[in-house]
């Protein structure tokens, strides 16, 4: 029985731990990221400018190999739904790296990079454990998919075209 009580309840813990947000968190929002001209820029005010858009968050690194595979299959998802916004934040070591990455895989989008990579507030504001990760935001500004990763692109297609109808 014993037992039993404690499988449930780590099932029940990873369940709530994996579970679906629908806002970012007040902690992720006031975080500054580095813009591509050198400017730190607040989370909240990046998102701003997407306000009325369906926005695809792609959060990459130029040192992930599983990022890099993932380019073709994000560059086709950009071409299946034109009307989507792409915003790249980047989990990069340095910046030289990060904007190497950028101009070498022709990444089309707006891009930011966290000022202390993965493991830092940024990545532990929006639950980050991955790279590439993937976030849609609809025009409204809520978030309908929170966590999905290179493996779930059917998926990632099949929300932009249902927000895009």
């Amino acid at each position: 029985m014993k037992k039993t009580l404690i499988l449930l309840f780590a099932v029940i813990n990873f369940s709530c731990s994996q579970a679906q947000k629908n806002s970012f968190s007040k902690e992720a929002l006031s975080e500054t990221l580095l813009a591509t001209n050198g400017s730190q820029v607040s989370f909240e005010d990046i998102l701003k400018k997407y306000k009325g858009k369906t926005l695809l968050i792609e959060v990459w690194a130029s040192w992930c190999s599983d990022c890099v595979k993932a380019i073709p299959k994000t560059k086709e998802l950009q071409a299946n739904n034109p009307g989507v916004a792409n915003l790249f934040l980047s989990m990069d070591r340095t910046v030289e790296n990060w904007k190497i990455g950028i101009e070498k895989h022709e990444l089309k989008g707006d891009h930011f990079m966290a000022n202390d990579q993965m493991k830092g507030i940024f990545g532990k504001a929006i639950d980050l454990d991955w790279v590439p990760r993937y976030i849609i935001i609809d025009k409204t500004g809520k978030i309908v998919l929170y966590r999905a990763i290179e493996t779930d692109f059917e998926k990632i297609n099949s929300v932009l075209k249902e927000l895009n109808k």
